[in-house]
């Protein structure tokens, strides 16, 4: 009789996982931040010949972003999310590793009305490119406070969730939404991504990856291989996978969070 429970046990285990991943053993969501213009060229070509969605997080001063208007209103178009990256991506400055932070868009000299500011006026921008009003957001540098405060509160209302840079897969149960984990990708051999791929699908879990460079154009990069390798094998275990934008990943599992 105790076998007979705990194998019952297990099997509603399972069956929650399921649940957790519409009926699959992971969720992967590929995220590529600052609308560069290899995410145009290179990435979204891919995904696309793969039947893949991915979110793009747009920062709308970027170049990338302001001199491709119409390509973006296609991404999205496509079925891809393009997610909100402040208009003017703010980090905080001030130390030698963040030498490239200009004073005005020092995250040390912003106000939390300046931030909340700009970034609902990104929302706006936004929707001028794909009519929607649900929204998710990506801490620019993972940078979340300004002086001793954080902004993550103040902006909360405005997004289903948001998505931070540190590495972790967690339980649904135990996901922050408002600073969800993701897997900064700066020069990983296939093999290495690939390898936190197997990590979710052992262990029942969403992993986020968060892109820059897709073949060039940053100082954080894949190669263009590499990249490609890692789309095959989500391909070649879409069975077992879940592969959708951020926005709709995250929607699905709070909600699974609020029925449990």
């Amino acid at each position: 009789m105790r076998f007979f429970f705990i194998v019952v046990l297990i099997a509603l285990s399972f069956q929650s996982f399921s649940q957790d991943f519409k009926n699959k053993k992971c969720a992967v969501v590929l995220t590529y931040d600052d609308a560069l213009n290899v995410h145009l060229d290179n990435a979204i070509p891919l995904l696309d010949s793969l039947g893949f969605k991915a979110t793009f997080y747009l920062t709308a001063s970027f170049p990338g972003c302001k001199d491709r208007l119409e390509d973006w209103k296609k991404v999205a178009l496509h079925g891809h999310e393009l997610g909100n990256h402040t208009l003017f991506h703010p980090c905080l400055g001030g130390t030698p590793q963040r030498s490239w932070v200009s004073p005005e868009r020092d995250l040390n000299k912003y106000s939390m009305a300046r931030i909340v500011d700009e970034i609902v006026m990104n929302n706006i921008f936004l929707q001028s490119l794909d009519g929607k009003s649900r929204r998710t957001f990506a801490y620019p540098c993972g940078d979340l406070t300004i002086g001793d405060s954080s902004y993550a509160d103040k902006i909360k209302p405005y997004f289903i969730a948001s998505r931070g840079v540190k590495s972790e897969m967690l339980p649904t149960n135990k996901i922050d939404f408002n600073n969800v984990g993701s897997y900064a990708i700066n020069g990983q051999t296939g093999e290495q991504m690939i390898a936190l791929v197997k990590d979710a699908i052992a262990n029942r879990t969403a992993i986020v990856f968060l892109f820059h460079g897709v073949g060039g154009e940053h100082g954080l990069n894949v190669g263009l291989p590499e990249h490609k390798q890692l789309l095959l094998f989500l391909k070649q275990h879409e069975s077992e996978i879940w592969i959708a934008p951020f926005i709709e990943v995250m929607d699905h599992l709070k909600n699974r969070v609020s029925k449990k």
